[in-house]
């Protein structure tokens, strides 16, 4: 891929959902780029259709129309089992709600996308150690969910997210349940990583303020996309 090719391209995406006779369109001929290494929010008012854009986005869900291109190739010609595989390559989730497993420990649950890919146990272990280590919890590897608080149950599902070291992260609402100062210090965590690791970033987000602080702003009205 060249260097001023984008890494993702979404091309005239809309989408609607019926609730009993009525359609209710969500987004409608969505089009943006999104280039390597770049950190984007995506704001707008509540019920605009953000996390449904953001699901468009990571395959979760399908579009009515349009099309979604990453690096070139186009994501809705593939099979659900070619759809499973390019999410375990080359995305990583980040939600509100961390959807850690409760009975498992931190360093666990960050195993299991490596586990889940056959990676042998013993590098796997290695793995979630070092990204448990980036986000600042080595400290806490052998704690279960309920042992942390908020932030640090965020910050071992974001490490869970990167256990694989995906090109691209997808993060929506991520401080949506945090306290000011801790979503902020999440925040600079993902700034961090964008840096380091040169990992593209996109957070949904209703904080206007983390979200002017982003490299690339879009708004999502009336289900198209605007860049700020």
């Amino acid at each position: 891929m060249k260097a001023d090719s984008p890494q993702v391209r979404v091309q005239n995406v809309s989408k609607s959902y019926t609730k009993g006779p009525e359609v209710i369109p969500v987004l409608e001929d969505a089009s943006f780029t999104i280039f390597s290494g770049d950190m984007i929010s995506i704001t707008g008012k509540s019920g605009a259709g953000k996390s449904t854009l953001l699901h468009v986005l990571g395959t979760l869900d399908t579009p009515d129309s349009g099309n979604i291109f990453y690096e070139g190739e186009s994501l809705i010609d593939l099979s659900a089992a070619e759809l499973a595989d390019f999410r375990n390559r080359k995305l990583g989730f980040v939600f509100q709600f961390h959807h850690l497993l409760p009975e498992f420990s931190a360093h666990e649950n960050v195993m299991m996308p490596a586990l889940i890919r056959r990676i042998p146990k013993a590098q796997a272990e290695e793995m979630a150690n070092k990204a448990v280590q980036e986000v600042g919890l080595g400290h806490r590897l052998g704690h279960k969910p309920g042992e942390l608080s908020g932030g640090e149950q965020q910050r071992i599902a974001l490490a869970r997210a990167l256990v694989l070291d995906p090109p691209l992260l997808l993060a929506d609402e991520v401080t949506g349940n945090l306290d000011a100062k801790t979503g902020g210090e999440i925040h600079e965590l993902l700034q961090s990583l964008n840096q380091t690791r040169g990992i593209t970033i996109v957070v949904v987000t209703h904080n206007r303020i983390l979200a002017e602080k982003m490299d690339r702003r879009l708004v999502l009205e009336k289900g198209s996309v605007k860049e700020q």
